[in-house]
């Protein structure tokens, strides 16, 4: 008898944090490699940080994202998604424009809380000085922290549509279809022929529409290399994956885009009052 979806989750869960707990064993074999200080993100990281931090890593995250960062440790290689490979910087779900590198506050998010869905275990009992050391251990694997420095975050701006939710999820739908071309790649929620008009009135003629409408478009991921369907944005359990449950949390993932696939970063795109149509209609989608 197959094992339903969330068992699968909640034993990869427990495993992982078993093995966890059995590779703490093994980290004092392994020798520290920093003795000078190294910059990421244009800040200066001491030595005896980045060795707590390697500490905190082979104790929490060796043995899904592997000894070199590169997501094949040895429960990361059983995973479904992969655990995420360190040596490329890129975070899906950061606050800061799709491609550019994340903040302090976005690693330590994840880290802290997990992400929903996936393996990642939200790791609550990690104190916040070894929280602190791992995430500036964690940039040592990719060369861009050399390199770049964070992006700068995108701050929601108010909702302009506060207090009339029901004009905001019908502008929304519009810009859902019609301007933005969300159905590029998402499933639309209209016919073909609403779309077409849509678009006329918003003034965009919609082109090279997809065959079928109805499901995500397949496309190959930069980080993890897999094929990927954008998600239909009805379900309630991706519409909540790996993000907050408040519209500003929505508003993020839409204005900042999502790092290492093709959806893109809307802040500046389209108006603040049609992002947050925007917002308001897409949350609207899994809320009956």
């Amino acid at each position: 008898m197959p094992i339903p979806s969330l068992h699968r989750v909640n034993l990869r869960r427990a495993l992982a944090a078993l093995a966890a707990v059995l590779v703490t064993g093994c980290e004092r074999d392994l020798p520290r490699r920093f003795s000078a200080p190294v910059t990421l993100g244009g800040v200066n990281v001491p030595p005896g940080r980045l060795e707590a931090g390697e500490r905190a890593y082979l104790r929490y995250c060796r043995n899904c994202h592997g000894l070199e960062g590169d997501g094949r440790g040895p429960m990361g290689v059983h995973l479904s998604p992969p655990p995420r490979d360190l040596r490329l910087g890129i975070v899906k779900f950061a606050s800061v424009p799709a491609g550019a590198l994340p903040t302090d506050q976005d690693l330590a998010r994840i880290v802290r809380s997990g992400l929903r869905g996936t393996a990642m275990l939200a790791w609550y009992g990690v104190s916040d000085r070894e929280l602190a050391d791992l995430v500036q251990y964690v940039k040592t694997y990719a060369p861009r922290w050399r390199e770049e420095e964070p992006g700068e975050p995108v701050a929601p701006s108010p909702d302009p549509w506060s207090g009339r939710e029901a004009e905001a999820r019908e502008r929304g739908r519009k810009v859902y279809h019609g301007l933005a071309r969300c159905a590029a790649c998402h499933p639309a929620y209209e016919s073909r022929e609403e779309l077409v008009r849509d678009a006329a009135e918003l003034g965009a003629a919609p082109s090279d529409l997809r065959p079928d409408l109805s499901t995500g478009l397949v496309q190959r991921s930069v980080d993890f290399g897999l094929d990927l369907r954008a998600p239909d944005l009805r379900r309630d359990e991706l519409r909540s994956i790996r993000r907050g449950s408040r519209r500003e949390d929505l508003y993020r993932v839409i204005a900042a885009g999502v790092g290492g696939t093709s959806m893109p970063s809307w802040k500046g795109a389209l108006p603040e009052e049609d992002l947050w149509a925007l917002v308001h209609y897409v949350d609207g989608l899994a809320r009956p």
